[in-house]
């Protein structure tokens, strides 16, 4: 209803019409706020903003964010979530909520390198110490751990050069000391195994305390929109990272949320056809002459591959679940200059970030500059890594092909 004695400006902007209830469709609805409605000013007041029993301001949720974080708490087995605009501020938000100065926390070494970087610089700053630990000596690990250590990152499996740990034992290590686990889950995606049930018998005996998600990757799996989520079964822990999650004023835009939504029914379908497609093509670079390793966990001879088949769910037959990505060692033999003409090389796998989407990637790496020591289990040369999309496995084995040709003289 609206007065008519109102000027039209004012008719317009308190128009009465509400749309009928009822309206149901697959997709969500998208709702977008700064400011929420109440309707009297006991609600204003009473109304809570930690939980989703209301809305009360943008920044702390709509239907549309409430709706993606309890589909994302699905995926990954968890109960509460938060969602912020990257990964890596998932990870800046769990860091900052749970340590505080005189803390240390220890990171992988071969963790995603703005985790490292975060903590070198910023953490620093706050009188938070960091220790890099070896992912694949659990003895190290436990070493490292102190009274002063408040959290220890996971990543399964590492940055760039995809060693896989034995993350059951270091779950169960920290624990033991009583210490917060958070894991970085983007290559898993809730797919590959349950962060939340690492058992996999569904009593949840087993677990990570935070997940952390790069929904950037294959959540969104276009390739065009950038968030993050953090996710937990703890009220307390949730809470913590939640009050920082408002003191920092992090929210996402209503299309990036909707974006995540649509592409989410179809996750399953997408991560199996990049990891079909990135093992064909690993196992193929396998056998070519210029070819030093390649690094894949489903590949029985890459570092941690028994880890990967534990917990992935191959040592129970099938082919368990990996992701779409696969790292190669160029032979020593080959210049930096000559690995990086390669790369120009490609014609269908495209020099970028990131991975998930229905593109190709390729990076080449100079690996020394980002381990702080030597890896044993690495073979000598220059690590490239590769993030296969959605294109035919044929293709991309041809364009892999001419490249290999015009920059080592050999298919």
């Amino acid at each position: 209803m609206h007065d008519s004695a109102h000027e039209l400006s004012t008719r317009i902007v308190h128009h009465g019409y509400t749309a009928p209830a009822g309206f149901v469709a697959p997709a969500p609805g998208v709702y977008k706020a700064s400011t929420v409605i109440f309707p009297n000013v006991a609600a204003m007041r009473t109304r809570e903003w930690k939980d989703k029993s209301g809305y009360t301001y943008g920044l702390h949720g709509t239907p549309t964010t409430f709706v993606l974080e309890e589909r994302l708490c699905e995926l990954e087995g968890g109960l509460q979530c938060v969602l912020v605009p990257s990964g890596l501020a998932a990870i800046a938000l769990v860091s900052l909520a749970l340590l505080k100065t005189g803390d240390v926390v220890l990171i992988p070494d071969n963790a995603y390198g703005p985790n490292k970087s975060m903590a070198e610089a910023t953490l620093a700053q706050f009188g938070v110490r960091h220790m890099l630990y070896d992912p694949l000596d659990l003895a190290d690990l436990a070493a490292k751990i102190t009274s002063a250590t408040r959290l220890v990152w996971l990543e399964a499996p590492g940055s760039v050069t995809l060693e896989f740990p034995d993350l059951c034992e270091m779950v169960r290590l920290c624990r033991a000391r009583g210490v917060p686990t958070a894991l970085d889950n983007t290559w898993g995606a809730g797919l590959a195994f349950a962060p939340f049930d690492l058992e996999g018998d569904g009593s949840g005996n087993l677990a990570v305390d935070v997940s952390v998600h790069a929904l950037t990757k294959y959540p969104s799996g276009g390739g065009d929109v950038l968030m993050g989520s953090a996710i937990t079964r703890s009220p307390a822990l949730h809470l913590k990272i939640k009050l920082l999650h408002m003191h920092l004023g992090l929210g996402v835009g209503a299309n990036d949320a909707e974006a995540v939504l649509r592409s989410l029914p179809s996750i399953g379908l997408r991560y199996r056809a990049h990891d079909v497609a990135a093992r064909a093509l690993a196992r193929w670079m396998q056998q070519q002459a210029p070819v030093a390793q390649v690094l894949h966990p489903a590949l029985p001879e890459s570092p941690g591959h028994a880890h990967w088949q534990a917990l992935c769910g191959a040592a129970k037959g099938g082919d368990g679940a990996a992701a779409g990505l696969f790292s190669v060692v160029f032979d020593a033999r080959y210049s930096q200059a000559q690995v990086d003409a390669f790369c120009d090389g490609l014609r269908l796998f495209k020099l970028g970030y990131s991975w998930g989407g229905p593109m190709s990637l390729v990076v080449p790496y100079e690996l020394a500059s980002m381990r702080s020591q030597p890896c044993a289990h690495l073979r000598s040369g220059t690590v490239v890594r590769f993030a296969v999309g959605l294109e035919a496995v044929a293709d991309l084995q041809c364009d892999l092909q001419q490249a290999m040709q015009s920059a080592f003289g050999t298919a």
